[in-house]
């Protein structure tokens, strides 16, 4: 059966009124995958308005110059007239570069120059606050500002007896800055500014600004750039709070130390903690340098002087060791009341950015007044002692060192009160730790009874100590200034003491850590790392370290970021 709708159509064809739309929605949600995606670009047309705003489109004095050159004899060709030499065409293009920089800076001058004389009289001066009087400015036969100047007697040629002027701050002072700077091969200022001036080039505030462009010279950051500095920071809070003894602590190790074992010498060495706030110090013997050594002897330290809170100290191997251990052996435990009650009582280890040891001074300064006295002793008579002995004489240096004032002011009134030490703070008690009773003297040093040659080696240490350390203690101010904080996108050298200068790497800073008072003093480098492979390939590898900024030579800039 055929449907009726074959030879009638639609039923509503035959209404009166066709019926309403219905309305549907025709809106298409904007994650559809079916949808394409259409972009629209802007584009603008850039005018130029002068030759000066073209030749700003060069980054090179040479390329400019020639290009105009070109143009130049492009006009000589089209007019069918003789072209030019090229040692001609670039000079003529030279001059007229300076020409238009003339004509947009010097507009003043230039047309003060250009007055007619009245009566006989010369009026073609420039105005007396015109930068360019103390010159006596003229304009040749080819309309060009020259110097006039006090050498027209002079044999030199007319070009460097009467210089162009250029102004203090245009693109083409750059480019003839940058191209004289290049030509005496990134000398100072003094030879730069001499090949300006022997080229015919006469700019206004030479020096400064010669000077500002060597500032940003990227070679010159290279072959003589200082390392970045930043204002110094404050003191760590544990410095400051109030705490038990060696509750907070610095911690450094020194060494290696040859001591006698029967018939065997082996290395020893040891390993000094420092109070943050009572600055006492603490040493003990390491037998060798690993992990396993140093919890021992961190152990000891602990059982001796009770919990501690905070330990600095630099990025040691047997340092980072010891605290992953710490914590491989904390997240182990599988009590969760224990575990918590463990974690406040951990020490915590806070390390310094690697090769950034100036950054604990706190501990630092006092680790060497120790350090390098009894490095100095126990290098030369090391031999005399064993291990036991060592350990004792470590612990007599300790008692001296702890003995010292922390104050001054009292030391030469008699009728002041007695100076604080850190042996009265750790041990309640006033009295001075005195020698055992006798006279030790060199030959000390050969006894059979070693308590004897640790005796006369705690007299030399204390010698050696009071003046070496005490009696040269000065305060040194540096770091007083406040710098641009290194940005990311950054272009650095990393300056690394075991190179030679032009063997240093390029980096790229990538991210900042900020401290507390809002400077940047360690940051994230980007370094490409060359290495050959296997098979003899030469491989890229991008590496990533942390470093300090006094680690660090700027060579270029983040023009992205604002400046400091």
């Amino acid at each position: 059966m055929i449907h009726s709708n074959w030879f009638k159509g639609p039923t509503f064809l035959w209404d009166k009124e066709f019926p309403a739309p219905s309305h549907t929605s025709r809106d298409i949600p904007a994650d559809d995958p079916e949808l394409k995606t259409t972009r629209t670009l802007a584009t603008t047309q850039q005018t130029f308005s002068s030759m000066i705003e073209r030749i700003e489109r060069f980054s090179n004095w040479n390329r400019a110059i020639t290009a105009v050159a070109v143009l130049y004899r492009y006009i000589a060709k089209k007019r069918n007239q003789e072209s030019a030499t090229p040692g001609e065409a670039k000079q003529k293009a030279t001059m007229a570069i300076v020409k238009w920089t003339q004509q947009e800076v010097f507009v003043e001058e230039i047309y003060a120059l250009k007055k007619p004389t009245l009566e006989g009289k010369e009026t073609k001066i420039v105005k007396r606050n015109s930068q360019l009087l103390p010159l006596s400015p003229y304009l040749d036969d080819k309309q060009i500002l020259r110097v006039g100047g006090r050498l027209d007697r002079s044999p030199m040629p007319d070009h460097v007896k009467h210089p162009v002027i250029l102004p203090r701050r245009s693109h083409v002072t750059t480019l003839i800055i940058k191209w004289c700077h290049e030509q005496v091969a990134h000398q100072g200022r003094g030879m730069t500014v001499n090949k300006i001036r022997s080229s015919g080039f006469w700019i206004v505030s030479c020096s400064s600004a010669v000077e500002s462009f060597i500032y940003k010279c990227v070679q010159c950051r290279k072959f003589r750039g200082k390392a970045n500095t930043q204002r110094m920071a404050d003191l760590p809070k544990d410095r400051l709070e109030p705490s038990p003894p060696f509750t907070y602590c610095g911690m450094d190790c020194f060494g290696p130390f040859i001591v006698k074992e029967r018939r065997s010498e082996v290395k020893r060495y040891g390993i000094i903690f420092t109070c943050l706030s009572l600055r006492a110090i603490h040493t003990e013997i390491l037998e060798e340098m690993t992990t396993d050594a140093f919890l021992n002897c961190l152990r000891i330290f602990i059982a001796i002087r009770g919990p501690v809170r905070h330990i600095r100290c630099d990025r040691g191997s047997n340092f980072v060791g010891a605290k992953n251990e710490l914590q491989v052996g904390l997240q182990s435990m599988d009590e969760g009341k224990i575990k918590d009650e463990l974690s406040r009582r951990q020490c915590d280890f806070i390390f310094n950015p690697p090769h950034a040891s100036h950054m604990g001074g706190v501990w630092e300064r006092q680790i060497k007044s120790v350090r390098s006295v009894l490095a100095g002793i126990l290098d030369q008579n090391g031999t005399r002692l064993n291990t036991s002995a060592l350990r004792t004489f470590l612990y007599e240096a300790m008692a001296i060192v702890n003995s010292r004032p922390l104050t001054v002011e009292n030391l030469n009134d008699p009728t002041g009160s007695t100076p604080l030490t850190p042996n009265q703070l750790l041990t309640m008690k006033s009295d001075v730790i005195l020698p055992p009773p006798g006279n030790f003297v060199k030959e000390d040093l050969y006894a059979k009874k070693r308590w004897r040659v640790v005796q006369y080696l705690a007299n030399v240490f204390w010698s050696r100590w009071r003046k070496e350390y005490l009696l040269n203690l000065q305060a040194k101010k540096k770091w007083q200034d406040t710098k641009r904080n290194l940005k990311v996108g950054d272009v650095v050298l990393l300056r690394e003491d075991d190179a030679f200068r032009n063997q240093w790497k390029l980096a790229r800073v990538i991210e900042t850590l900020c401290d507390d008072d809002g400077l940047i003093r360690r940051v994230k480098i980007l370094m490409g790392d060359r290495h050959l492979s296997k098979q003899g390939k030469r491989l890229n590898k991008e590496v990533i370290l942390e470093r300090p900024i006094h680690k660090l030579v700027l060579l270029i800039e983040n023009a992205d970021q604002d400046e400091f």
